[in-house]
C-alpha cells in the first residue's frame, strides 16, 4: 500500500456483517412477524426448504482466522472486524453489505428488511462510525421497496440500495423501474450484489451444475444478462442520473459485453427503441464495478487495458470480508499502480460516489 493510502485510508466497498442469530432482528421486527420465523421459517426464493445448493468451499463461506474468538460466526463480533479488517487495512470508510435475501412473502420481506436497515444502524453503524449501511428492501415489491427507499432517504448513513443479481425478472423491466426512480430522486446509487440464489431458477442459464466451483464463477452471468436488460429496455434513458455498482462479479468480461452488445444493436436498433445510444455508452456511464474478485490474466499488463477500457473512475476497491476469497488491499492487485490511480481505486471513487467525507 502507498504511502499517500496509508496516510488517507481506503474505501472497502462490500463488508458482509452477520447476525449470530435472526433473533438480533427481533426488536425491530412486529410479534406477527417473529412468530411466523419460530414457526415456519424465512423462506427466500430457491426450490430447497433449507440449507443452500452446493456445499461451500470453506464453513460459512468464510475464512480461516475469521471466527470470532468469543463466538459467534464470522463478521458477527465488530471488535473482531475492527482488529482484523478496519484498522488491519486503515480503513477510512467501510460500506456493508448485508446478505438478507428478501421472502417469498412480500409483507414478511419488506418487513425484514427494515428490520435488517435497522440493524445495520444500531449494531454497525452508530457503534463504529467508519461504517455505512445499505438500505435493503423487498425488491419484488417495488410498492414497499419505494417505501423503505423513502423511509431511509434523509439518512446519510445510507450510501446505496442493495438489491441482487438473481430476481424473478430481468432488472430492466418496467415493474422494477419504481425502485430506480425512488433511488434517484434520493441521489443513491443502486448497488447490484452477486448471489446464488434468487427467482427458484437454476443457478446457471444452463441448468444446476455440479459443483461449488462452478457455481460461484458462473454467478456472473447474471451480471451480464441484468446490464443487458437494463441497457436495452431503457432504464438509463429514462434515469438519466441513475448510478450503479455491480458488486462480486469481477468485470473483466464487461468490454466483450459491450463490443457485442453494439454490434447487435447497430443491425436491429429497431427492436430497442428505447435504447438510443450504443449500448457501451450507457454501460461506461453509469456502471461502476468492485475489484473483488478481479480476474488475474496471464498477462498482468492485459488487466489495465481493461480497467482503461472500463475508466479508472469506475472501479473501487472491495475485501470481501469475511469470505473465504478475502482480497488484502497490500496484494490485490497483480500491476503496479500509479499513485493517482492507487488514490482513484482505493478511495477518490467511492468517496465521490457515496459522498463521503
Amino acid at each position: 500500500m502507498s504511502e499517500v493510502l496509508s496516510r488517507a485510508g481506503i474505501v472497502d466497498c462490500d463488508i458482509h456483517p452477520t447476525m449470530r442469530s435472526k433473533s438480533e432482528l427481533y426488536p425491530w421486527l412486529a410479534e406477527r412477524w417473529r412468530v411466523h420465523l419460530e414457526e415456519y421459517g424465512h423462506q427466500v426464493r430457491i426450490p430447497f426448504t433449507s440449507g443452500t445448493q452446493y456445499p461451500k468451499s470453506a464453513p460459512a463461506t468464510a475464512r480461516r482466522d475469521s471466527w470470532p474468538p468469543n463466538g459467534g460466526p464470522p463478521g458477527s463480533d465488530l471488535d473482531f472486524m475492527r482488529e482484523q479488517l478496519l484498522d488491519a487495512n486503515d480503513t477510512a470508510w467501510g460500506v456493508l453489505a448485508p446478505l438478507a435475501a428478501s421472502a417469498r412473502n412480500n409483507d414478511l420481506g419488506a418487513a425484514y428488511c427494515n428490520a435488517v436497515n435497522e440493524w445495520q444502524i444500531e449494531n454497525w453503524v452508530k457503534k463504529e462510525p467508519r461504517l455505512r449501511a445499505c438500505v435493503t428492501v423487498a425488491h419484488e415489491d417495488p410498492v414497499l421497496a419505494v417505501a423503505e427507499i423513502e423511509h431511509r432517504a434523509a439518512d446519510d448513513r445510507f450510501v446505496q440500495v442493495l438489491l441482487p443479481s438473481k430476481t424473478n425478472e430481468p432488472l430492466g423491466r418496467k415493474q422494477y423501474w419504481p425502485i430506480f426512480a425512488a433511488a434517484q430522486a434520493a441521489k443513491l446509487p443502486v448497488a447490484v450484489h452477486v448471489n446464488s440464489v434468487g427467482g427458484g431458477y437454476a443457478s446457471t442459464g444452463g441448468g444446476w451444475p455440479s459443483f461449488y466451483l462452478q457455481d460461484h464463477h458462473l454467478n456472473v452471468h447474471s451480471f451480464q444478462a441484468q446490464i443487458a436488460g437494463l441497457v436495452l429496455e431503457g432504464v438509463f434513458e429514462r434515469f438519466r442520473d441513475l448510478k450503479m455498482v455491480m458488486i462480486e462479479g469481477g468485470f473483466a468480461w464487461l468490454p466483450m459485453l459491450a463490443w457485442r452488445l453494439d454490434k447487435a444493436w447497430a443491425r436491429m436498433r429497431n427492436e430497442t427503441p428505447e435504447c438510443k445510444r450504443p449500448p457501451s455508452e450507457y454501460i461506461r456511464e453509469h456502471l461502476w464495478f468492485t475489484t473483488q474478485p478481479m480476474e488475474e490474466p496471464e498477462q498482468a499488463e492485459h488487466l489495465r487495458d481493461t480497467i482503461g477500457w472500463i475508466g479508472w473512475d469506475k472501479v473501487m476497491f472491495a475485501t470481501d470480508y469475511p469470505h473465504w476469497d478475502y482480497d488484502d488491499p497490500r496484494q490485490a492487485f497483480p500491476i503496479r499502480l500509479s499513485n493517482a490511480e492507487h488514490s482513484m481505486v482505493f478511495r477518490d471513487n467511492a468517496c465521490a460516489l457515496y459522498g463521503l467525507g
